[in-house]
């Protein structure tokens, strides 16, 4: 998954510097922690990962006995998910796709995901309604997003202006903005969760890495990862 500390150089390669570096190593720990915690009770169930990246958060889930399905629109990304995929042992298929257009037919999937991409989506509300369209009515979606009011989104902002087309084009939204995403797309919001309220420094992440998931519980003020949970009526 494209986690809330995510390179500007997005590629497979981006994925394993990131995770290399001390802050990388906490913040990603966290984010996939929290999201695993959201999307429950996965064993047996039918699941996908929109905007896979390099398969990281789809193969940990098909540990956890889910038929995985990872998709991404950079080839290099499903390859190297593959690659990750035999590495682990894991029993996840991996396809190439863009979450705007689903390749997948309406409620194929009890348990859906998507992972820092709306953010870098231009039709975000279309986006939405395809995890809507292919999520299985009394089935969950886990939207993980990059929060707008935090030191990272700042930092990113400023970056933009200074000439990174990722982070240029990236927007940032806050916990009320992706719940109106999710009811405007039909789905009914159970839970919001916040992650990563330290700055972005490896020291940060270390001495406050313990605090978040009580933090997290409690607000999304300043959290650089913002996490729901949305069901689908039967």
């Amino acid at each position: 998954m494209s986690g809330a500390g995510t390179p500007t150089a997005i590629g497979p390669g981006a994925y394993e510097t990131w995770r290399g570096t001390a802050l990388g190593a906490v913040t990603e720990a966290i984010e996939q922690r929290l999201v695993l915690e959201l999307l429950g009770q996965v064993q047996g169930r039918r699941f996908l990962d929109a905007g896979c990246g390099d398969g990281a958060l789809a193969c940990a889930v098909a540990a956890r006995g889910a038929v995985a399905t990872g998709l991404d629109p950079d080839p290099a990304m499903v390859e190297a998910a593959r690659a990750r995929a035999g590495r682990e042992g894991a029993a996840a298929e991996f396809v190439p796709g863009r979450i705007e257009r689903l390749p997948f037919a309406d409620a194929s999937f009890d348990v859906v995901a998507a992972v820092t991409v709306l953010c870098f989506v231009e039709d975000a509300a279309g986006a939405m309604r395809e995890l809507a369209r292919v999520l299985r009515p009394g089935g969950r979606l886990v939207l993980g997003e990059l929060g707008r009011w935090s030191f990272w989104a700042a930092r990113r902002r400023v970056r933009g202006w200074l000439g990174s087309a990722t982070w240029r084009k990236a927007r940032f939204r806050s916990a009320g903005e992706l719940k109106a995403l999710a009811e405007a797309a039909g789905l009914r919001v159970t839970a919001v969760r916040g992650a990563v309220f330290y700055p972005p420094a490896g020291w940060c992440a270390r001495v406050m890495a313990a605090w978040d998931p009580w933090l997290g519980r409690r607000t999304t003020l300043g959290a650089s990862f913002v996490a729901l949970v949305a069901g689908k009526d039967a």
